[in-house]
Formats: structure tokens, C-alpha cells, sequence
């Protein structure tokens, strides 16, 4: 066995994008691995057979991430752009989308297909007939209507244009995407024969969550139609495709709904939330909505759960279903405590818990009450189960590597009460080869959110930081998610109770380990966990060494340069710089800057739109006027997922300046 390296992540495999087969008796998903010589990721698609429960790999361009089942239950239907001369047409701003389709028996991928627009999801009606989805921009010209003359100079226009940067709405930028001024994700119809697309939605609205009843004769969605300013709140639209009408079915409702489906033919189940209790970060209930008269019935009152999974690591890439209908029951995700589990809900509003293992459910399907899931167990990494009876059985070893030769650390568990009746829970590795005559330095690691929540499961940076010698303790303060509604909510108390959680567990830590050189620890970040490493700076010196990454350091300037930040601030401070700016100041760590002591590294990226790099900057600067040792590290064509997806060289330097920082004060 041998210590876990830094690069060793590039060699990890992440699974994703799980779908049954229309009839159950296959499945596909996609593996995906760094690909630090392109500086990328390549992804391919792979089979599961359930009779012979193996898995095989369909495709080796390494550059397939979504696809779906078409209803002959043998052919697979994905996107992409192998065709070199489709390359050129898609670099000089043409739009479309190439569509393959390859048979699970075998046979090369051939041409289906191609769309007159960037598909970014694609349901099947029937052989001819397709629903999609693409970003549109309100006002621009249509490429698919114009002659080749006018489409060039539309072209040409466009490039100049991209010069300029032009807003008129918020948000005018958003983390991932880039600008999205006037951009909505829009809804068409497709039929093959005609190769004739059509606007199922107008150009103002953008749409979320969509689904077909079991006929293909009627979409619901959800959807947000504005100008000038986001809402909050989302509507519920109805979509009849005999009649090609289309019905607002929730007018004069303020509600943010997450999730709707159809549970039968005459109605919806859905997931939302007023948002009266806890703000944006309040936890959904079920409701049902009957199609005859739209009437909507609570199911689920007494709901005190999160109902997506917060869990969180380091180690996935691409997302997956998470709410799955399947026959009369509903199937969701819960979090609790330290993991996330499979739950399903009837229409009488009972719930039952279908999987009990801990760990990290990160996406499955059902067919049939056949499941089948991606998921994190035993400080393994993702792999693929199936669960038969309540039983769990691990289907793929594509990971079996990590625990046959690398020194993979187990997480202590750690439970104490914080203040009278609240219980926080946290872990910590060992360093591997530990040795108890010895002392060493160690590294406190802060999760984001603030509603996310660690579990015990694998990480890559703290198992690489406990193989290179550290004690790495971890825990889930009060602001997280898992416990319910009222133990996550801490808006206007952002850096009081969660500090002092924070600051408690370290004593109990340092209490409990002995081992741990209390005058060598060092703590870091990133997200909320950054916003809580700059306050922690100014707030005490207990600390050697600090990382902040991706961090808040402002919450005046946040307000109104990040994508959400004109109602996260106002949420979550329950202020504006206009009406309490004293109170933005007060949570603000840039505040208490000149009480810092603590020598801070600075990670953050270019075009992080969640927490802008001004946030970053604000921080290093009044920490360098004040002559504290600092460094800022900027990554370039970055946003705020670096730490988790960001490209492979760029995360081995980031993981190389946070431990080269900690090597330069706690060792």
C-alpha cells in the first residue's frame, strides 16, 4: 500500500447520468476521467446488462456526456460533434446540434439528425417527433431563417459583438455560464421529417423542471417568464401537444417550485416552497395538483428534510437524477444527519425510506421497482449498486484500485452538544503510518453552502493532506443542511452561532487528540467555508495558517456583483446596503481585517460569478496593507466549481498552493 498522491485524482473514475432502458433490462451511464494532457475531461458512455450484470463500454470518443434511451428499448440517442467539418461550422459560431444514435448490440455510431440549434436536452414524442430545450436570446435573429448571405453577415456581427458586453437585467452573469444578459432557456418541438423546429415558449421565459405523462401527449414544466430583474418564484405550465396549447395553470400563486411531474393522467405531484418560514433555503414539500381544476393539496405538512442530497466530495463529475417516478410512487432524496438516502412517496402522501446504507446516493433511476445508483460507500469512490429488497449489491469496480494499493484513511467520528438540545457532528483522519509518540500539525477544513453538510465519505484532498503527515478534522455546523429547518437557518447570524460551533469542535478536537500540535494548526474553505475562514482570521489568532478560497469577504459589494447576490444578501442578512448597510458591515470579515494576524493564502477564479474575484481581492489587499503575509492565486477560465470540476491542471495547482502554504507554517 502505498500514500495517497495529489495527482492520483486524475486516475479516478466519476460516474453519472444513470437511465434504465424503457424496459428495464439494460442501463446506461457515463464514466468520465481527468485528462490532464488536454487539460479536460473525457467521458464515455457505458452499458449495464441486468441479466448478466456486467458492464460494458458503447462508446470511446471520450466526449459523450449525455444521451437518451429511444423507445425501441435498443438504441441510444447522444449529441456530439465528431465530424470535422461540423467542428469548424460550430468554432465560427454556427448553431446546431449533430445527434448520433449507436445500437447496445453493437455497430459504429451514425448520423441521426441535426438540430438547428444548441440542444441542451431532448425528449422523444415518437420517431419523428422530439421536444428540446436551447438557450435563446431575446431579440437575435433566427441562423435556421436566414439565407447563407445573411447568415454570414448575421456571423460577422455576432463576432464583432462579442467586443461588447451589453446588460440590461439582473442577473446579467451567472457561475458556469458566463454572461446571460437577455438569454432564456427556451422550449421547441422538433419533427425530423421536416426538419422544422417550433417555439413551444416565448422568448421572456426560461424553464426548469419538465416532464412527459406516460402517453407523450402533454408536457408540464416549470418556468419563469421576466424583464429587467429574475423573480424568485416560479410558474407552472401546462402543454398540450394535439392541441399545441399551452396553459399557465398557477397564475397569482408566489411559490419557487423545484420539481413537478405527473403521478397519473389527472395529477401532478409537485415540490416547492412559499418561502415564508426560511427563506430561499427552505426546505420543499410534496403537493398534488389536480388537473381538472388545478386545485392544490399539501401532502406532506410534517416534512422537516431536505429533499436533494448536500453531501458533499471531491470526487464527481456530471449530476443525475435525483426524483424518479416510477408506477404509483414518486422516488426522492433525502439528507440526514451524515447521508443522503433513497425515500418514495405515494399519492396518499406516505413516505418510506428505501435505502438505509450511509454514505452518498448522488443519482439512481427506478424501473419497475428496479434501482439502480451511483453512489459513495465505505470511503470508496463512486461505483454502481443495484438494490433488491432493501439489500445494496455493488455492480462495477471501476475504483477497486484506490482501495487495493493507496493507504485510504478512515474518518473518526466526533458528536458533541454544542448548546442545550443541538448536536453537531464531525470526523477526523489520522495521518497514515500514525504514530502515537508523536506530534502533528493539522488542517481544520470548513464545508460550503452554507447549506451543505460533510459525511463520511471519500475526499480526495483531506485523505492526500492525512497522507502527507496532517491530522484533517472536518465537521457540520449549525447553517447546514440534514438536521431540518430551523437548525440550517442562520440568516442575519451569519459568523455567531456557526462560529462558535466552529470554534467548539476545535476544542474538542484538540481535546480528544492529543497527538495534534495545537500550535501548528491551520484551516481553510471555500464558499461559505471561505466566508467562515476570513472571519475566523479576524476573529482569532488560534490559528498558524490560513487557505481561504472562493470566498465572501463583503457582503455591501456582493450584493451587487454576483449572480445572486441581489436576493441571497437580502435573504440571508435579512438587509440591503440601503436599508442596514451597518448590518452587511457587521458580517462582513473585510470589517476585522485589521485584526488579522493569521499568514492566508487566497484561491480564487476569474469567472466566479457566485463569489466574484472582488471578494477574493478585497480580502488579500487590506491583509497585505496591514502587513500580514498573503498570496492571491487567480485561475484563469475558472468559476466556482474549481475545486470540483474545474480542468485537471488547474486543480492539481490549486491543491499544490493550499498544501505548499500549510507545508511553509504548520510544518
Amino acid at each position: 500500500m502505498r500514500n495517497i498522491q495529489l495527482e492520483d485524482f486524475i486516475k479516478y473514475k466519476f460516474l453519472s447520468s444513470l437511465n434504465f432502458s424503457p424496459k428495464g433490462d439494460s442501463a446506461c451511464f457515463v464514466v468520465s476521467n481527468a485528462n490532464v494532457e488536454y487539460n479536460s475531461y473525457n467521458s464515455n458512455l457505458w452499458l449495464y446488462n441486468s441479466e448478466n450484470e456486467t458492464c460494458s463500454q458503447l462508446t470511446a470518443y471520450d466526449n459523450e456526456r449525455s444521451y437518451i434511451w429511444l423507445s425501441d428499448n435498443q438504441t441510444i440517442l447522444f449529441p456530439s460533434s465528431r465530424d470535422a467539418r461540423d467542428k469548424k461550422k460550430l468554432e465560427s459560431g454556427h448553431e446546431f446540434t449533430q445527434f448520433y444514435k449507436i445500437n447496445i448490440h453493437g455497430g459504429e455510431a451514425v448520423k441521426a439528425f441535426k438540430i438547428p440549434k444548441l440542444v441542451s436536452s431532448i425528449y422523444e414524442i415518437d420517431e419523428d417527433t422530439f421536444i428540446f430545450t436551447s438557450m435563446h436570446k431575446i431579440g437575435s435573429n433566427d441562423l435556421s431563417k436566414l439565407s447563407d448571405d445573411e447568415k454570414e453577415d448575421e456571423l460577422k456581427l455576432r463576432k464583432d459583438e462579442k467586443d461588447y458586453e451589453v446588460l440590461d437585467e439582473i442577473p446579467f452573469w451567472s457561475n458556469g455560464s458566463g454572461f446571460i444578459n437577455k438569454q432564456r432557456h427556451r422550449l421547441y418541438k422538433y419533427v425530423v421529417s421536416s426538419n422544422k423546429v417550433t417555439a413551444i415558449t416565448d422568448e421572456y421565459t426560461s424553464i426548469g423542471s419538465l416532464h412527459l405523462n406516460k402517453n407523450k401527449d402533454k408536457i408540464v414544466f416549470t418556468g419563469s417568464s421576466f424583464k429587467d430583474k429574475a423573480p424568485l418564484n416560479d410558474n407552472l405550465y401546462l402543454y398540450d401537444l394535439t392541441k399545441n396549447s399551452l396553459n399557465h395553470i398557477n397564475k397569482d400563486e408566489y411559490f419557487s417550485y423545484s420539481y413537478v411531474d405527473f403521478i397519473n393522467d389527472d395529477t401532478l405531484i409537485v415540490l416547492g416552497s412559499d418561502m415564508k418560514k426560511y427563506g430561499i433555503n427552505e426546505d420543499g414539500k410534496f403537493y398534488l395538483i389536480s388537473l381538472r381544476d388545478f386545485s392544490k393539496v399539501l401532502l406532506t405538512d410534517d416534512l422537516d428534510k431536505s429533499t436533494w442530497n448536500s453531501v458533499g466530495t471531491d470526487c464527481r463529475y456530471g449530476g443525475g437524477k435525483t426524483m424518479v417516478m416510477d408506477g404509483e410512487y414518486l422516488y426522492f432524496i433525502t439528507t440526514e444527519i451524515d447521508s443522503s438516502y433513497i425515500n418514495r412517496i405515494d399519492i396518499n402522501g406516505n413516505i418510506e425510506k428505501v435505502s438505509s446504507n450511509k454514505g452518498s446516493v448522488d443519482c439512481y433511476d427506478v424501473k419497475n421497482g428496479k434501482i439502480l445508483m451511483i453512489a459513495l460507500r465505505d470511503q470508496k469512490l463512486q461505483e454502481l449498486y443495484k438494490m433488491d429488497c432493501g439489500k445494496e449489491t455493488q455492480l462495477s469496480s471501476f475504483n477497486q484500485w484506490v482501495q487495493d494499493e493507496l493507504k485510504v484513511i478512515k474518518p473518526e467520528s466526533i458528536t458533541f452538544e454544542t448548546v442545550p438540545g443541538i448536536n453537531i457532528e464531525g470526523w477526523v483522519l489520522k495521518p497514515a503510518d500514525f504514530d502515537e509518540t508523536k506530534k502533528y500539525p493539522a488542517i481544520f477544513d470548513i464545508h460550503g453552502g452554507p447549506k451543505g453538510i460533510y459525511g463520511d465519505v471519500f475526499y480526495h484532498e483531506m485523505q492526500f493532506w492525512a497522507n502527507e503527515g496532517y491530522f484533517v478534522f472536518f465537521c457540520n455546523p449549525r447553517g447546514g443542511d440534514a438536521h431540518g429547518g430551523a437548525f440550517a437557518d442562520i440568516r442575519g447570524k451569519y459568523g455567531t452561532i456557526d462560529y462558535d460551533d466552529l470554534m467548539r469542535f476545535t476544542d474538542e478536537v484538540l481535546k480528544k487528540y492529543p497527538n495534534i500540535d495545537s500550535s501548528n494548526v491551520g484551516v481553510t474553505g471555500g464558499s461559505y467555508g471561505g466566508f467562515m475562514t476570513n472571519w475566523i482570521i479576524g476573529h482569532t489568532n488560534r490559528f498558524k495558517a490560513a487557505a481561504s478560497q472562493r470566498s465572501i469577504s463583503n457582503w455591501i459589494s456582493k450584493f451587487c456583483t454576483t449572480d445572486i447576490g441581489y436576493y441571497f444578501v437580502d435573504d440571508q442578512q435579512g438587509a440591503t446596503p440601503w436599508n442596514d448597510y451597518e448590518k452587511l458591515w457587521f458580517h462582513s470579515p473585510l470589517k476585522y481585517a485589521d485584526k488579522v494576524t493569521t499568514p492566508t493564502l487566497f484561491i480564487h477564479s476569474e469567472e466566479d460569478y457566485r463569489c466574484w474575484l472582488a471578494e477574493g481581492i478585497q480580502m488579500f489587499t487590506a491583509l497585505k496593507y496591514h502587513g500580514i503575509d498573503s498570496r492571491l492565486c487567480m485561475f484563469r477560465g475558472e468559476n466556482h466549481e474549481l475545486s470540483r470540476s474545474g480542468k485537471p491542471k488547474h486543480r492539481i495547482r490549486r491543491l499544490t498552493e493550499i498544501t505548499n502554504w500549510f507545508e511553509k507554517y504548520l510544518k
